[in-house]
């Protein structure tokens, strides 16, 4: 529904972000519920170590929304990547949740110059420069 559809933008917008805002609190008393052995195992058969498991769900479900974004400004293609790749893509969604610079990201993204400026804050740079010089980055079709 767009803004011009709804009779109250703002009112929906803030009702939006207070639901999400309520489900992340339930997911996070969820995951306090499990006692450590459960929770271990989890992690364990994600393979992923429990203290970035309990990072990745305290940060929220779109704590990797930036990274098709980015792949994207690369010429990327998240989807071919992840069938090609999917377990490196899975590590760098992983990587991207964690990151303590979305806002320098969210920046660049929004005004197209990611693709010049994500090797100075980007935890995955290494990986995307990789992909690229390797040429294993599957290519978008533009």
């Amino acid at each position: 529904m767009s803004t011009a559809t709804r009779p109250y933008p703002i009112v929906q917008d803030l009702i939006e972000s207070f639901a999400g805002w309520l489900k992340h609190r339930r997911e996070m008393s969820e995951m306090r519920q499990l006692d450590r052995a459960d929770f271990d195992r989890i992690a364990n058969d994600l393979r992923i170590a429990p203290d970035d498991l309990e990072e990745l769900v305290r940060h929220g479900r779109h704590a990797a929304d930036e990274l098709p974004k980015m792949l994207e400004q690369l010429g990327i293609s998240t989807e071919a990547l992840g069938r090609a790749q999917p377990l490196l893509l899975r590590d760098m969604e992983r990587t991207c949740s964690l990151c303590g610079h979305k806002g320098q990201c969210d920046r660049d993204l929004a005004d197209g110059t990611a693709a010049e400026n994500y090797h100075g804050y980007c935890a995955n740079a290494s990986t995307l420069e990789s992909l690229d010089r390797a040429d294993l980055a599957p290519r978008c079709m533009r």
